[in-house]
């Protein structure tokens, strides 16, 4: 598919993209790139004709083009796999080398609700690269509230809440911010224009574009402390249960302590044993157990222990 970039996009042939004198946009498989590269005169340092290996979002500057990968994870394309695809671009227009019509996909979006009063190439890549992380401020948004209700089912009842939830936000996340690095080293290399490929004026789209990277990455980072902030709650809970446990436990040892002496002593069955011939012997220490109890009881309670 190939694209002129006017106040739309207008859908053209590969003769009118070459030859119309406004930038370009075309999108072609790597079939198409293998048999077409030459027509564009870009000098291309590396290999472009696949996008199985591509992993990172990058761009890198050559002799006379910028060329780089695309890699959206799974959180911001909103699909089970990462969206991949490569670019070339040289002050003319842009290139996709796009196997899966990821970027295809991106371009239609742009030609169907963009319309430009001042169109140029820069402008059109400001809007391509806002389309990438357009919907991850939602995104943020959505897991910033289902962390507050996991600390709140911690707060509740810690071994009932959904912790492991709480790991798979954390790794997301982590998705996220080496996403959004990688896309403000991008920007950082857009606003280079080491080869002078963008008007001067229109650089700005690019510091657009990067500070709002920039605070998504710092969005990013606040939801990753509180993971782990979550995390160190969920096991200060847990641990705060337990001590109550040891503490109930302490105090009915402590309780039977003189009880088991007193069955320890009297199971001796010494002849002369003090009151062993008394009636009143059996009654007596019932009630020396039962008055034991009570005062521990009465002790623990007034030291707050219990």
């Amino acid at each position: 598919m190939y694209y002129l970039i006017r106040n739309t996009l207008e859908e053209c042939s590969a003769e009118q993209c070459h030859d119309a004198g406004a930038p370009f946009v075309a999108i072609l498989t790597p079939q198409q790139w293998l048999e077409e590269s030459e027509n564009f005169d870009m000098g291309i340092d590396f290999d472009m004709n696949s996008n199985e290996d591509i992993l990172t979002t990058k761009a890198e500057v050559n002799y006379d083009s910028l060329t780089g990968t695309f890699c959206i994870p799974v959180q911001s394309a909103c699909t089970d796999v990462p969206e991949s695809f490569s670019f070339a671009l040289d002050e003319t227009g842009i290139v996709f080398i796009d196997k899966n019509k990821n970027a295809l996909n991106l371009v239609q979006r742009i030609q169907r609700n963009k319309k430009w009063r001042k169109p140029s190439l820069e402008r059109f890549l400001y809007d391509f690269l806002e389309l990438i992380i357009h919907n991850d401020l939602q995104i943020m948004q959505r897991y910033e509230r289902e962390l507050d209700g996991i600390e709140k089912e911690i707060m509740d009842n810690a071994e009932e809440a959904h912790i492991q939830r709480n790991n798979e936000i954390r790794g997301d996340i982590r998705d996220l911010r080496i996403h959004y690095e990688q896309l403000q080293d991008l920007g950082q290399e857009l606003e280079e224009n080491e080869n002078g490929f963008f008007e001067e004026d229109n650089i700005r789209y690019f510091h657009m574009f990067s500070s709002r990277v920039d605070r998504l990455y710092d969005a990013a980072t606040h939801l990753r402390d509180y993971t782990i902030q979550l995390n160190d709650l969920y096991q200060s809970q847990l641990d705060v249960k337990q001590n109550r446990i040891m503490t109930v436990l302490t105090v009915v040892t402590t309780i039977f302590m003189p009880l088991t002496l007193i069955v320890g002593w009297y199971g001796m069955n010494f002849k002369y044993m003090p009151e062993l011939e008394w009636i009143f012997g059996y009654p007596v220490i019932i009630g020396l157990s039962v008055l034991i109890v009570a005062g521990s009881l009465i002790f623990f309670k007034v030291k707050k222990i219990l």
